[in-house]
């Protein structure tokens, strides 16, 4: 059966329901005059929970490379979302943080990051994006597969989730694009070799990190106002890398998330919460913040956590008609918090690379697939950078070059956390706001030579008025 109310040269079909998808499905509609959004689950009204997406009980945040990208396709969402209680912090001003090469000043603002539970962000964005008519939300539902040859997608099988033991009826959507925004649990190689493609390369470096994660209600007088609290792991310690991560989010609440790699997990037991984050971290902030406050919910934890990258831009051939994106693409371990980011600036560029291409254009699928792998790369580097270190992240361990790059950025942490320049430098890269490339440039490099221009800070850099909030004093 093909369900399509209007000509399938103008429908756009996106998998997926997240943040990732919806994003896609806003930017198509500028293009198609019907864009159907597919989803395995009931999609809530409002930000609550959902099945489909567990990860969502962790902590999560949007820098600012990303929200200028979401800003672009979805104009005033971040006002709605800081309306409706999400937090935007400054960085490294609002950032109280520890990495392997010692604390981190709080430097004045050079990019700034966006703060809320996971359902209320996506909450928000399907709201805004749903509100146009053009897009169709198809409930319940699964892609079972794709249709058309290898050299072109002429739409998708899909399948009511209740109907899925049974073997139930499929049914197929016609469509002139296909973008698939299924995340980690993406059939697109599978989907693709039934038409005949060869397999696409996949990376893989796997830390064995466990996430657990638990809510509090921060105390009364850290309510209104305080600083992230990261601490970081040591990859290169020989031991297994524990981490741990609190933001504030919306109604007054912490997000906590504890992680640990191989033989160093954390569990999902309430009662040993506090004690991992006072005694298995780097440094005891973290559990002696959360001592002083209320927890509201029970431990999640998370074992999916493996950095995995398609490089479907390399392929010797694309289809016409599909495009792959978000964690589907490339799913990072979550600790470095980009990839909704990557995932926002990968959408923006699918929309302008259609843009200036032209809908239907031929080769338009290949070029929409090599664009939207650039802003992977500088995550994925920054990701498997500290995490192939970890013992069992890849079968041959960490090559001369992760070996070289891992020296040359140790020695640039090491700077940032006595020089302001170079630090606003880093943060350029990690939040996304530019390449790599800037890491290389000349006066960085003698930067680093010459080491951090302050001394090293003894402690965690909170200030009188927030150790007092939070208990500390």
């Amino acid at each position: 059966m093909n369900e399509s109310s209007t000509p399938a040269a103008r429908t756009a079909v996106v998998l997926g329901g997240s943040h990732t998808g919806m994003l896609a499905a806003r930017a198509l509609t500028g293009f198609a005059d019907r864009v159907v959004v597919v989803d395995r689950d009931i999609l809530p009204d409002g930000a609550e929970p959902r099945r489909g997406l567990p990860q969502a009980r962790h902590a999560h945040l949007l820098w600012s490379g990303g929200v200028r990208a979401m800003e672009e396709l979805l104009p005033g969402v971040t006002e709605t979302l800081r309306a409706a209680g999400a937090h935007r912090l400054p960085v490294t001003t609002d950032m109280v943080a520890l990495s392997s090469q010692g604390w981190f000043r709080r430097w004045p603002e050079s990019h700034h990051v966006v703060l809320a539970g996971r359902d209320l962000l996506d909450a928000t964005i399907r709201r805004q994006v749903l509100a146009d008519e053009r897009i169709e939300l198809l409930t319940g539902t699964e892609a079972v597969g794709l249709t058309g040859t290898a050299s072109a997608i002429t739409g998708v099988r899909v399948r009511s989730v209740e109907d899925r033991t049974s073997q139930g009826q499929e049914r197929i959507l016609s469509a002139a694009l296909v973008v698939d925004a299924t995340g980690r649990g993406s059939g697109a190689s599978r989907w693709l070799a039934a038409l005949g493609l060869p397999a696409p390369e996949v990376r893989e470096v796997d830390s064995g990190l466990v996430y657990a994660s638990r809510l509090y209600l921060r105390p009364e007088e850290a309510r209104d106002d305080f600083p992230i609290v990261n601490v970081q792991a040591d990859p290169h310690a020989g031991s297994p890398g524990r981490a741990g991560l609190i933001l504030p989010v919306e109604n007054g609440r912490w997000i906590a998330t504890l992680s640990g790699t191989r033989g160093g997990e954390p569990s999902a037991d309430a009662d040993d919460f506090l004690r991992f984050a006072r005694e298995g971290l780097p440094h005891p902030v973290i559990g002696d913040l959360l001592a002083n406050a209320e927890p509201l919910s029970a431990v999640s934890l998370t074992r999916s956590t493996c950095n995995r990258r398609h490089y479907y831009e390399r392929m010797p051939v694309w289809p016409e008609n599909f495009t792959v994106v978000g964690d589907a693409l490339a799913a990072f371990n979550p600790i470095y918090g980009q990839g909704l980011a990557a995932a926002a600036q990968s959408v923006r560029l699918l929309r302008n690379v259609i843009r200036r291409q032209g809908w239907g254009t031929p080769g338009l699928s290949r070029r929409i697939q090599k664009a939207v792998a650039r802003p992977v790369r500088g995550a994925w580097d920054m990701a498997i950078g500290q995490d192939v270190f970890y013992p069992g992240a890849t079968e041959n361990g960490p090559t001369l070059r992760d070996r070289l790059v891992a020296a040359y950025v140790d020695r640039l942490m090491r700077t940032a956390t006595g020089n302001g320049r170079v630090a606003r430098r880093v943060t350029d890269v990690t939040s996304l706001e530019r390449g790599s490339a800037v890491l290389l440039a000349p006066d960085v490099l003698l930067a680093a030579a010459v080491g951090p221009l302050r001394p090293p800070l003894d402690g965690p850099p909170l200030t009188a008025q927030e150790r007092k909030a939070g208990g500390l004093s």
